[in-house]
């Protein structure tokens, strides 16, 4: 039986995390972004997190953003030169094969960095087998919209330059399959939802710059036969302008997150009736009369 396919080279993304470690945080709008919001997230939860664990951690904003929410947050990254140079608990791994013993941990989160494994339904049953029963997992991921500009506008240029286009920039989840994903991994009570993010800048060559700083440059197993000119990138950036310019000449650039909630199951939780078993007929709920279908 084989596995999943291997859209993407985990080595080369990990050289790219590298890369990128020493200036991440001129760059890490995004992930503060997705950090606040996943503390505001665990905020309400009346629930005592004595052992998370940060997947993605990058430059360490979900730790700012939780400060004492948890007990110890042990953050994790494929990047060791991510994680250099701060204190607390700290470990390399890859999402794709997590080191941690079954039921084990109360609350992992993931912070932008699924959309890069081959197999996210794995790396999804994966943290549920990790979690304690009725543990919690949210995590963030970039979703299909992300960068529409900056592909169409590449797909543009290649097509009038080259004759046609390849894909250059990575995909990444669609939100209808999203909830879909967490039912697919075993997960109780599956939730998803979007957050559409739009970042305007200067030039186009500027959002690069800045996906660079990020490390979260494309990374397809299957090289772009073609390489990427300066030519190909030139016209591809006054495509983006034209196409997409204010009148001032800025470019946005779309970010979609899609943010996963997922309990690991436990008989203590909330659990849908059998079909059949409901004590109130839903006209009663609705205080309205019930009408019979024609024929029946």
């Amino acid at each position: 039986m084989s596995g999943p396919p291997k859209l993407f080279d985990r080595a080369l993304h990990r050289k790219r995390l590298d890369r990128a470690a020493p200036g991440f945080a001129d760059a890490d709008f995004l992930q503060r972004r997705v950090a606040e919001d996943i503390a505001e997230r665990l905020a309400p939860i009346m629930r005592d997190f004595s052992l998370a664990v940060d997947l993605s951690a990058r430059g360490g904003a979900l730790r700012q953003a939780l400060g004492d929410r948890v007990g110890l947050l042990i953050e994790a990254d494929l990047s060791a030169a991510m994680l250099a140079g701060r204190p607390g608990p700290r470990v390399v791994l890859d999402e794709e094969r997590l080191p941690f013993a079954p039921a084990s941990l109360d609350l992992i989160v993931s912070t932008l960095g699924l959309h890069w494994t081959n197999d996210v339904v794995g790396a999804l049953i994966q943290i549920r087998r990790a979690l304690k029963p009725d543990g919690l997992f949210v995590g963030a991921l970039l979703g299909g919209e992300t960068l529409t500009e900056l592909r169409q506008s590449l797909v543009s240029a290649e097509v009038e330059l080259l004759g046609g286009a390849g894909q250059r920039v990575s995909p990444f989840a669609d939100m209808r399959d999203a909830a879909g994903l967490l039912q697919r991994a075993g997960y109780a009570l599956p939730v998803a939802d979007l957050d559409r993010v739009s970042v305007t800048y200067a030039h186009p060559l500027r959002l690069m710059a800045d996906l660079r700083q990020m490390g979260e440059t494309g990374v397809l197993a299957e090289r772009h036969p073609r390489a990427l000119t300066r030519a190909l990138l030139a016209r591809t950036a006054e495509i983006y302008q034209e196409r997409f310019g204010d009148a001032e000449g800025r470019v946005p650039a779309t970010f979609e997150i899609v943010t996963l909630t997922g309990w690991a199951p436990h008989e203590s939780q909330q659990q849908p009736l059998r079909p059949g078993s409901a004590r109130m007929r839903l006209a009663d709920a609705l205080g309205t009369t019930e009408h019979p279908l024609p024929g029946d």
